[in-house]
């Protein structure tokens, strides 16, 4: 069903946190996942049981702090004898957490059983340090909430218009729709004053009291030219990370990298339970490095920083979602997102894959197929 959420005073964040209350309300779901603001202003996600503590979730605070499906992920992976008295969780997701979390699913790293996604249009983040700086003189939420609706409005506005203070992935994001929620709601190109487009299931609608709605709005034209807009920018953006990979190698552009681990840390899709390079497989023995300088007259430390990246985008170009993360991580300031993305955008044209968009959708490299690569011969 379509329906409309209504909306009083303009304020679309009570409008949406109402709709979220009645969930928990109606026992639609047992628990939210959803990103709340805390006391310090900063913005995590959080399990929420009471719909009282609601009233500090801020899904559109335009930061990303985390990719929520990392969060996913530890609470739907559960014990098999827990699975009668699962809850039933809903997450509230942005369209490139929700995408993470399906490629999580199919890396067998999350579950969707008991799983309710409720996705809402992105219209770009904020980096942690500029969010803070964009709100430390907002001191109430509707001042803070304001910061999202100009963003919205300026997009609303010219959806073809370019905004250069938001996150690097943000920019070049050709996705920021929802495709495939359970619950989705349309703020693209909707009149907000009169109601925020919410498509979810028939029996749940029914359960919170809901009617459809009379019509669609122009989202669909709305997102039509601002996926161009971004794909304009991101094409860009390859174009030159490739032309500077060719010129200084991937061991150029990642020079400054100190080794500190962060990309992978915060990479909601990094999927290897033990990490080689967390184990004692790369601790060397004193001699190992006065022998490498010894024969190559100078030899880097830390050690292995190549082959960690290389390992790393080896494990990730197919199933990154480019949600940006490992750039905003590294404390070094490198384009680890772009180089990621502009070599994954080739790796998944060659195998016609596209990550987050179906959980039937097979993994390329763990399908095996009789007929593939044949134009490139057998002898």
């Amino acid at each position: 069903m379509r329906t409309l959420i209504p909306v009083d005073d303009n304020d679309v964040l009570a409008a949406i946190r109402g709709f979220l209350k009645s969930l928990l309300e109606t026992g639609a779901v047992d628990l939210l996942l959803v990103p709340v603001e805390t006391q310090t202003g900063a913005v995590n996600p959080m399990l929420v049981a009471d719909p009282d503590q609601l009233d500090a979730a801020d899904p559109l605070a335009p930061v990303m702090g985390i990719n929520a499906a990392r969060a996913v992920s530890r609470v739907t992976i559960r014990e098999p004898q827990d699975r009668d008295t699962r809850p039933r969780i809903g997450v509230v997701l942005r369209p490139c957490e929700l995408r993470a979390l399906i490629e999580l699913v199919k890396l067998k790293q999350a579950s969707l059983d008991d799983l309710v996604t409720i996705g809402l249009d992105c219209a770009g983040t904020y980096d942690v340090p500029d969010y803070a700086a964009k709100t430390q003189k907002r001191k109430t939420p509707k001042t803070k909430a304001r910061l999202w609706r100009d963003l919205y409005d300026k997009l609303a506005a010219d959806p073809a218009a370019s905004n250069a203070a938001l996150r690097d992935a943000c920019q070049m994001c050709e996705k920021p729709h929802v495709e495939g929620a359970d619950i989705t709601l349309e703020l693209f190109g909707a009149d907000l004053s009169a109601g925020i487009p919410v498509t979810l299931p028939d029996e749940m609608a029914e359960k919170l009291g809901l009617r459809p709605a009379k019509k669609k709005g122009p989202r669909a034209g709305f997102v039509k030219k601002l996926v161009a807009q971004r794909k304009r920018v991101r094409d860009a953006r390859f174009g030159e990370m490739r032309q500077r990979l060719e010129e200084e190698g991937i061991e150029g552009v990642f020079a400054a990298c100190v080794r500190c681990h962060n990309c992978m840390t915060v990479c909601p899709i990094c999927y290897c339970k033990t990490c080689l390079f967390q184990s004692a497989l790369y601790d060397r023995e004193p001699m190992q490095y006065a022998n490498w300088a010894r024969s190559k007259g100078a030899s880097r430390l830390l050690a292995d920083t190549m082959l960690f990246h290389l390992t790393r985008l080896n494990h990730m170009a197919l199933s990154c979602v480019g949600c940006g993360m490992c750039t905003s991580g590294c404390p070094a300031d490198l384009p680890v997102g772009l180089v990621f993305r502009a070599i994954g955008q080739q790796v998944q044209e060659a195998f016609d894959y596209s990550p987050g968009h179906d959980t039937e959708e097979p993994l390329p490299l763990v399908t095996f197929q009789e007929d593939e690569w044949m134009e490139v011969g057998t002898g």
